[in-house]
């Protein structure tokens, strides 16, 4: 299952980076405009990856990539751009050959691009039914930076992998956390790791179970190398055959992206993304309302329990589930329960939060929701997720099958949504949305006039409190009542950057 060999985005975007460039000043007097300030200003890069999507012959992937309209990042003379490249290479490094012909170049010998994103506002699609299709790398510079979203969706119409399987491309990093793995002889799990820098990374897996830490030998030092991305399954990673298992992928040199990718043998699957950083509390957005089956498990991941108090998020207000009120999750340990049809016809989220009279204790946790019965189940996963804070997007959407969840965990909130052109034609619309504090709202998003292909969908938090989202995207087939779900964090289109004025005293010896 290794693959060394790996596709590049290169949108002109890095996540990471900042924007604008500041002139330095040393401590000063306020009378000489030394005093710093701090505004928020676009990225000028970004920075995404994404996993291979399946080895599955009967696999289709739409890898639909997107920018939204608004104040552009870097200079003026720099130049903007997105694109997904596919640049497959061979263990020496020089370009894979495919039937005796080297893969088509472009312009400068750099491999062909597969999706080019040339201006905000509407998505860029692209699909491949290649079942050696690669991971990708990508970067967006300049006005395509701040913003620029890329997922891939795919689908598989039969076999033991039969599903709709999306996750958002993400950026790179040292540390995730993946609550809701599975090691059962039902379940096949692979973390995949990515590394898009120009040495390798070194990664560690660690492994909880409902009694503690698992014995993980053969999850240490493992070397991904550079500009490359390889699957690993977590059941060699362990001996330990366990279900409502915690992740923790930690990398001691460099940096990847992680995303978990399962499949029950009766159950369809998706991909699992990381979960939100530990915290006290967690808000696990959009349960749909008519799931047979919600499981959660919370991993506490300090030296200290987490008492939880357990409220889902309705329309109209929030409940406590009958005989799930509180939940203890012990140090180290995961805790696993089943909340069953826990939504009663009505869409949810779920929302954890100190236990009255405990101190809060970070903890992890995810949800996996089943829809359907018998052999016409699907699942899905919802990990814990932060708050919008400024933006963020849904880049795959069809003209049917979308559906917005949105909670307000504690004041009322305003959001406005919109939804952008087609990637073959449209217009763009918005629409304002309330959501009640303690409630969850769940919709469909609007759709574009005239809209041809997919569209992107826009959160933009407008005024109120702090609102939570995902979206989920429905593909029935064959009476299999086949989805998908993604939360939608802050697309960290932003960054605080100091204002700075000279100070010329610092030439006065």
């Amino acid at each position: 299952m290794n693959r060394t060999t790996l596709s590049l985005i290169s949108a002109a975007t890095a996540l990471a980076a900042a924007t604008g460039v500041a002139a330095l000043t040393a401590p000063g007097d306020a009378s000489v405009g030394s005093r710093a300030t701090t505004a928020r200003l676009p990225v000028e890069r970004s920075a995404l990856l994404c996993p291979a999507p399946s080895t599955s012959d009967l696999a289709e992937t739409t890898y639909t990539s997107f920018t939204p309209k608004g104040e552009g990042g870097g200079s003026a003379a720099q130049k903007a751009g997105a694109d997904l490249l596919a640049a497959e290479k061979a263990q020496g490094g020089e370009p894979k050959e495919k039937d005796g012909k080297e893969e088509r170049k472009g312009k400068g010998g750099e491999p062909k691009p597969v999706v080019a994103v040339k201006k905000p506002g509407a998505p860029v699609t692209a699909t491949t039914s290649d079942p050696e299709a690669p991971a990708l790398i990508g970067t967006a510079d300049g006005a395509l930076a701040p913003g620029w979203s890329t997922q891939q969706t795919t689908v598989i119409v039969s076999g033991s992998g039969r599903s709709v399987s999306g996750t958002a491309c993400t950026a790179p990093d040292t540390d995730f956390w993946f609550p809701g793995v599975s090691t059962a002889r039902e379940r096949q799990d692979y973390i995949h790791l990515t590394n898009p820098d120009d040495t390798a990374a070194v990664v560690d897996l660690e492994m909880y179970g409902n009694k503690g830490a698992l014995k993980t030998a053969a999850g240490e030092e493992i070397t991904v190398p550079a500009r490359s991305s390889i699957p690993v399954l977590l059941s060699t990673v362990t001996d330990e055959r366990t279900d409502g298992a915690a992740l923790h992928v930690v990398a001691r040199a460099g940096r990847v992206g992680a995303s978990v990718q399962s499949t029950d043998d009766k159950r369809g699957g998706d991909w699992l993304p990381s979960a939100a950083d530990p915290s006290g509390s967690a808000v696990l957005p959009g349960i749909p309302s008519d799931a047979t089956s919600v499981e959660l498990v919370a991993l506490a991941t300090g030296d200290e329990d987490a008492d939880l108090k357990v409220r889902l998020a309705t329309p109209s207000r929030p409940i406590t589930p009958a005989g799930h009120e509180t939940l203890n999750v012990k140090s180290g340990m995961t805790t696993s329960v089943d909340l069953g049809d826990v939504t009663k016809g009505e869409p949810g989220s779920l929302i954890l939060s100190p236990a009255e009279g405990s101190s809060p204790a970070p903890f992890v946790a995810a949800v996996r929701v089943t829809r359907g019965k018998g052999g016409k189940r699907e699942t899905a996963f919802i990990p814990a997720t932060t708050a919008i804070e400024e933006r963020a997007t849904a880049a795959d959407n069809r003209a049917k099958g979308s559906v917005l969840s949105l909670v307000a965990p504690g004041r009322t909130a305003t959001v406005k949504v919109i939804s952008s052109a087609g990637s073959r034609g449209g217009t763009a619309v918005s629409k304002t949305y309330t959501v009640k504090g303690g409630s969850s709202m769940s919709v469909a998003p609007p759709v574009p006039s005239g809209v041809k292909g997919g569209y992107a969908v826009t959160v933009v938090p407008k005024s109120g409190g702090a609102v939570h989202a995902s979206r989920m995207l429905e593909l029935p087939k064959g009476g299999v009542p086949m989805f998908t779900v993604q939360t939608l964090p802050d697309d960290r289109g932003t960054v605080a950057v100091p204002h700075t004025s000279e100070d010329l005293s610092l030439l006065n010896d």
